[in-house]
C-alpha cells in the first residue's frame, strides 16, 4: 500500500469529520504548548537568575559564619582586616564587611519596609554597586557615623514617587533622621529578590544605632573580591586559613563558610534545572491526556467504520494495510496538533515575555529552543504512534465476513 495514499486517506478521513478531530486534536495542542511554553518560561528564568549573579562578578567570594561548627564564632570587622591584609592574602583585592537587615523607611505620609545593608566604601567596588545619583558611601561618613542613606529605586519611587533629584531630602529610618546622599542605579531583581528594594547605610552608623548585634564588630557577611578570577581558589585558600587562625575557640573545625559566586551559580543553575524539568513533567501529563482522547476517537473511527474495513480486506487489502490506514490517521492527528500546540505555546511564551518580573533588567525573557520544539514534536508523534497502535491493530484483526455482517 502507498503510504502517499495512506495520508491522503487519513487526511480525508480527519476532514471528513471536523468538529470531532479538532476536539481530538484539542488534548495534544494543550499539551504541546503547555511542554512549550514552560519549557520557555523556565530557560527564561535560568537565564536571568545567571544574568543577575554573573553582574556581581567572576572573582568574589561570600564569607559567613557557619561551617561544621556546634557553636561558630561570629564574623567580626578585626577578621575582615585579617582577610585584607596584602601580606597574609595575596590573591585578595578588596574586602567589604556588611550588617543585613529589615528596617522601616518614612518621610511625611509615607513609609516602607525595605532590606538594609550596612557597608563600607568597598562594598561597591566588590558589588559592583553602581549609585545613579549622588555619592557613594565615603570614608568620611563611615568613619564620623554620619546618618547617611543611598536609597533603592523602588524606594525612592514608593517614598517620593520618582527617582531623580533626592539628595539633600531627608528620611526616617526606624524614627531616626538620615540624609539622602543617593539613589542606586536600577537592577531589578529575581526570585531571591530585588536590589532596587533595598537602602544602603554607612556600617559604623549600623552598628551603633540600627543593627545592634550582640558582639562587638560582629559582621554578617563579608564580601570579598579575588585579583581576578584565575585568583579565587588561591583566595578561598587564604582567606579560609586566616580565619582558622583567628577562630582558635573552633580548633580543627571550619566554623565559617566561603562561597564563590561560580558556587551559587551551580546552585541556581541546578535550581533551576529542576524547576524546569518539574514544569515539562506536568505539561507533559496533559500529552497523555491527549493520547488517551486519539485513543478514544480511533476506537470509536474502528467501530464506525466496520463495514468499510470488511469490504477492503474482502477485495484483498492486507492486514498491514488496514494497520498502515488507522496509525497514518492517528499520527496525523497528533502531528497536526502538535504543530498547532508549537505555535500557542510560542505565543504564550511571547506574551509572558512582555511582562516585567521586577525591573527591566531582570524581565523573564522565555526562550523557546530548537530542543523544545524537537521534544515536543517527536513526543506527540510517539504518543500518536503509541496510543493508534492498539485501535489499528483492532480494525486490522477484523474479519471480513464478521465486518461486513455489522450494523
Amino acid at each position: 500500500m502507498e503510504y502517499s495514499r495512506s495520508f491522503m486517506e487519513a487526511f480525508e478521513s480527519i476532514l471528513s469529520n471536523k468538529l470531532r478531530s479538532s476536539l481530538t486534536m484539542l488534548g495534544i495542542v494543550i499539551g504541546v504548548a503547555a511542554v512549550i511554553s514552560m519549557l520557555a518560561i523556565g530557560t527564561g528564568a535560568e537565564d536571568s537568575i545567571t544574568s543577575q549573579i554573573e553582574g556581581i562578578g567572576a572573582n568574589v567570594l561570600f564569607v559567613q559564619s557557619g561551617g561544621d561548627a556546634t557553636n561558630p564564632e561570629v564574623l567580626t570587622l578585626k577578621d575582615a582586616e585579617a582577610i585584607g591584609d596584602s601580606g597574609r592574602a595575596p590573591s585578595v583585592l578588596t574586602v567589604a564587611p556588611t550588617l543585613q537587615g529589615s528596617v522601616t523607611v518614612s518621610v511625611a505620609g509615607e513609609s516602607s519596609s525595605t532590606s538594609i545593608v550596612a557597608a563600607t566604601p568597598e562594598y561597591f567596588v566588590a558589588q559592583n554597586v553602581v549609585v545613579e545619583e549622588g555619592n557613594e558611601i565615603s570614608s568620611a561618613n563611615e568613619e564620623g557615623q554620619e546618618a547617611v542613606v543611598i536609597l533603592g529605586t523602588d524606594v525612592a519611587e514608593e517614598l517620593f514617587g520618582y527617582t531623580s533629584g533626592l539628595v539633600g531630602e531627608s528620611v526616617r529610618i526606624n524614627d531616626q533622621p538620615f540624609k539622602v546622599i543617593g539613589v542606586l542605579e536600577e537592577e531589578g531583581g529575581t526570585g531571591f529578590g530585588s536590589s532596587d528594594d533595598q537602602i544602603l547605610v554607612p556600617l559604623s552608623t549600623a552598628q551603633s544605632r540600627l543593627l545592634s548585634r550582640p558582639n562587638v564588630g560582629q559582621v554578617d557577611l563579608i564580601y570579598v573580591q579575588a585579583n581576578d578570577s584565575e585568583s579565587v581558589d588561591s583566595a578561598t585558600e587564604e582567606v579560609s586559613q586566616i580565619l582558622r587562625a583567628q577562630h582558635i575557640s573552633t580548633l580543627g573545625v571550619d566554623d565559617f563558610e566561603i562561597l564563590s559566586t561560580q558556587s551559587v551559580l551551580e546552585t541556581a543553575e541546578t535550581i533551576t534545572d529542576t524547576f524546569t524539568l518539574f514544569l515539562g513533567g506536568i505539561a507533559g501529563i496533559s500529552l497523555l491526556v491527549g493520547g488517551i482522547g486519539i485513543m478514544n476517537i480511533m476506537m470509536v473511527s474502528v467501530i464506525e467504520r466496520t463495514r468499510e474495513i470488511g469490504l477492503r480486506k474482502a477485495m484483498g487489502a492486507r492486514k498491514t494495510d488496514i494497520l498502515s490506514q488507522f496509525l497514518i490517521e492517528s499520527l496525523v492527528l497528533s502531528i497536526v496538533g502538535g504543530l498547532v500546540g508549537i505555535l500557542l505555546g510560542w505565543a504564550i511564551a511571547s506574551l509572558i515575555g512582555g511582562f516585567s518580573f521586577g525591573g527591566p533588567e531582570s524581565e523573564i525573557q522565555p526562550t523557546v529552543s530548537m530542543n523544545s520544539v524537537l521534544l515536543a514534536t517527536l513526543f506527540s508523534a510517539s504518543v500518536g504512534i503509541f496510543f493508534g497502535i492498539y485501535p489499528a491493530n483492532r480494525a486490522a484483526s477484523l474479519e471480513p465476513v464478521e465486518a461486513l455482517r455489522s450494523e
